[in-house]
């Protein structure tokens, strides 16, 4: 019944959002992966803002590397935690420079193995730019899929193994980006828009 669930929600989540984009702008992986880097606790709006000015400048991951860490901050500011987040772009791009030639590797364990890279980052990177079948578990994820009962974990790793047992695989990078977009406009986390949601009916929430 829950994988039968599972695929109902996926199909019509399907149909709700057809065009589901990345909310980062980028045209590179690595700027993909600052991007996201970047949007840590931030939103995915204001680091739209921030990043057409600093694509520009920096072009490779030597360049971001050998960045100046104080003007890299003050770039950056804006988006919040900006210190760390600096220091992680700058360690992160010269690991890639040294390590990897300059290129985004590919496998979970390598991107994993970067400063400021954790598996919601890999798993976005890899579903948007390598085309591996990826979930991406952030807050909204978390919620939704708990609240129409696909798991009942807390922790985003365990809810990314729930979720690939019950999504196809070609589906997966898809469904998380349209349960993510779904969590922002209507299965809100404060006041949840469920009259009109095209789940309501598969939902369980009971504050509906």
């Amino acid at each position: 019944m829950k994988n039968a669930r599972a695929i109902e929600i996926c199909r019509r989540l399907k149909k709700e959002y057809p065009d589901i984009r990345c909310p980062l702008n980028y045209s590179t992986p690595l700027e993909l992966l600052i991007a996201s880097i970047l949007s840590a606790q931030c939103t995915d709006e204001r680091v739209n803002k921030v990043t057409p000015a600093i694509f520009k400048k920096y072009r490779t991951a030597k360049d971001w590397a050998n960045a100046d860490p104080a003007v890299l901050e003050e770039e950056i500011k804006s988006t919040g935690f900006y210190r760390n987040k600096a220091k992680a772009i700058r360690n992160c791009c010269a690991e890639i420079a040294e390590r990897f030639g300059g290129e985004l590797p590919q496998s979970m364990e390598d991107l994993t193995s970067l400063p400021g890279v954790g598996r919601k980052t890999a798993n976005l990177l890899r579903g948007y730019i390598f085309g591996q079948p990826s979930i991406v578990v952030d807050t909204h994820c978390i919620r939704v899929s708990g609240r129409l009962g696909l798991t009942t974990h807390k922790d985003p790793e365990k809810i990314e193994q729930d979720l690939i047992s019950l999504i196809p695989s070609k589906e997966r990078t898809g469904f998380s980006h349209r349960l993510i977009h779904h969590g922002r406009v209507v299965c809100q986390a404060r006041k949840p828009r469920c009259t009109g949601c095209c789940l309501f009916d598969l939902c369980p929430f009971p504050e509906k």
